[in-house]
Parts: structure tokens; sequence; C-alpha cells
């Protein structure tokens, strides 16, 4: 089938926080992100103020509303700071906004062009799951740094980063109930294909479970991962997310690097904490896994996760929240052929985290 809704890739991800001169410093300082524009009451946003973050092909915008009454400030308030827009770079906003709408999504911004001296930027945004939006881009026609009022930073420093390259997926968690509803959604209204999924017997433990099916648009360039907890004997990771984040949302966002140890060690210098995983974890892990290229030792030293599917293998691990809220996180994965999301970690990552669980009185 003919891909009717093409993406070329995500464009950036778009973070409301309560604060954005603070997290464009705590994103630089432990991420290794650098920022590279920024749009506020100097260039002649009297509304928002934003930071452009970026790191290899990495954008993170984050926004901050500069009154009380702005839909950013009250999306704060309800869910902290959080990702609320995905942005995906197509090649013709007007007839991308016309297939998804005509399909059965619902529109949030109708095509808008964005005008100064580097050109026209379009874009056009449609409702997701909860608060979310799924943003659409065209950047052919505009040759600035990133929008309309954003200004390059006059002397922005040589900051290598971590490794980190692209954003290899992005997953999120429904109530339950409504996995099917957005699988459907996706595969309807963009011609999203199901890649994988998994159910509760797959992604459980003695207290938690949830199920999670992977929908992947027409030339695999977009994941997105959708979660909704299982009925268990305690409450989930995922029922703990909705609480906190009052409603639907963005869990955590994956980025690729093509060298975890170095990525990872660099993040652990800086001061990022990572969910522990016990030193059990890696006893016999070739003997399960099969031959890798890193030192077992040094994963272990570092609570690095692997796993193998039959293109190859992947390493990956997980930030605890980064809000007081135990909301989003971030996950780190390198793959080596592997297209998989590491199905074999997932028991012990659900024990992670349900440490952290316990120790918050949420589990």
């Amino acid at each position: 089938m003919s891909d009717f809704f093409p993406i070329l890739s995500f464009d950036h991800l778009e973070f409301y926080v309560g604060n954005a001169k603070q997290a464009a410093n705590f994103y630089k300082t432990l991420f290794g992100f650098t920022n590279t524009a920024y749009r506020g009451l100097a260039t002649g946003s009297r509304k928002v103020a934003s930071y452009l973050m970026e790191q290899g092909n990495i954008r993170f915008v984050l926004s901050t509303a500069l009154s009380p009454d702005h839909p950013i400030a009250h999306s704060v308030l309800k869910h902290g700071d959080h990702v609320a827009v995905i942005a995906l770079a197509v090649p013709d906003v007007v007839h991308a906004y016309k297939q998804v709408t005509a399909r059965g999504a619902i529109g949030a911004i109708p095509p808008t062009i964005a005008e100064d001296d580097y050109g026209l930027l379009r874009y056009a945004a449609i409702h997701a799951y909860g608060d979310v939006l799924i943003k659409l881009v065209d950047r052919h026609a505009y040759e600035g740094i990133f929008a309309p009022e954003f200004q390059p930073q006059s002397s922005v420093p040589s900051n290598r980063g971590v490794g980190l390259q692209t954003i290899d997926h992005v997953v999120s968690n429904v109530e339950l109930g409504a996995l099917d509803h957005w699988v459907k959604f996706f595969a309807e209204t963009m011609g999203f294909q199901l890649l994988v999924q998994f159910d509760d017997k797959a992604i459980s433990t003695e207290y938690s479970a949830l199920m999670s099916k992977v929908m992947q648009n027409g030339s695999g360039t977009i994941k997105l991962p959708i979660n909704e907890p299982a009925p268990s004997k305690r409450k989930s990771q995922i029922q703990e997310y909705l609480d906190y984040h009052q409603g639907p949302g963005i869990q955590h966002v994956a980025c690729s690097t093509n060298n975890m140890i170095e990525t990872v060690m660099q993040l652990r210098e800086a001061g990022v904490n990572f969910l522990h995983v016990p030193m059990t974890y890696y006893e016999n892990l070739e003997a399960r896994i099969g031959k890798i290229d890193e030192s077992i030792d040094q994963l272990a030293e570092l609570g690095i996760l692997v796993d193998r599917d039959q293109e190859g293998y992947l390493l990956q691990i997980f930030t605890q929240p980064v809000e007081d809220r135990p909301t989003l996180f971030f996950e780190v994965i390198q793959r080596h052929g592997a297209q998989s999301f590491g199905e074999g970690n997932f028991k012990s990552l659900f024990e992670a985290i349900e440490r952290e669980q316990a120790l918050r009185g949420n589990l």
C-alpha cells in the first residue's frame, strides 16, 4: 500500500515547562545539549519564551508561558513539566493536514505560514492522546535557524554533547481500555502499522503489568509505542504515571547513541541518575544473549541492559524520572542491528521501576 501520509523524520519535541531558562541549563549540564536559539521578550515574543536545545539530530524546544493565563501555564499546572508536542517533518503540510483530518483526526492548528526574512515556515497540528499535539512541519522554504521569532544565540559554546544522535522512539501512556483506540487512530488517520505488541503476560512482575503496542509509519522513520495499564495486584508504573500526570501523555523519549558506554559514562559523570540494575542480571549474560562487542564488566558497572532479536542486539538504559512527579524519563539506546525494544529486559526494567515506586510509597 502506498504511503498516503509520508513523514520525513522527527522535526522536534516541544516541552512545556515552568521555567525554560532553568530547564535549558538542566538539559545542557546533565544531557549535553547546546542552546542554539532563543525566543522571548527580547526577540518580539510577548507571550512565550523558548529555548532551542540541540545535540546530534535531536531538537528539543523548551517553552514557558510569560503570564499565568496562557495555555502553556495551564498545561504545566496540570501535568508538570512535560513533552507537549511531537513535531514531524512532512513534505507538504497542507496535503498532510487534509489527509489526516479527512480520516478522522481532530485539527488543533490549521495550515499556517510563519514568515520572516529567512523565508516561509509552514505548520499545522492535530490532537492526539491526552493534551499532546502532533505538529506537522514543512521547512523546505525556510532557511532560518528554527522558526520566526527565534534568534541564534550570539556566542554558542563548543559543546560536543555526550553522543546522543537521534530520537529513536517516543513512548506514551494511555488509560486502561484506550490502547486499541489509539492504535486504530494512528493506523486509520496516518497510515501507521502495528510493528509489535506485548500483552500483560510478556510485560509483568508479581505485582504489576502493562500492555503495549508499537506503531510505526510507512517508511519506518517514526516509532510510537503506546502503553496501557493491565489489572494487577498493585498499582502499575503506567497507572502511577497517569495519576501524577493527570491523564495520558508522553512517558519517555528514547535517544540513540553510537557509543553507549562512552555516552553513559559522561551522563553519569554529569549527574544523571539511572534505574538500578542488580548484578545478578549480568550472570551468564552472554550465554543468554550471545556474543557482543562490549565488555560485560563495563556494562555491569554502568547498569546497561542488553537484548537480542533476529536482526542483531541492542543496548539500553533508562533514567529515573527527571521531574519531581514520577512521570517523564529518558532512555538511551544503541542498536547493533536489532529493531526491537528490549522485550527480554522488560521484567528487569519493571522490577527496577517497582523498587523506585516502593520508595515513593506508590506501589
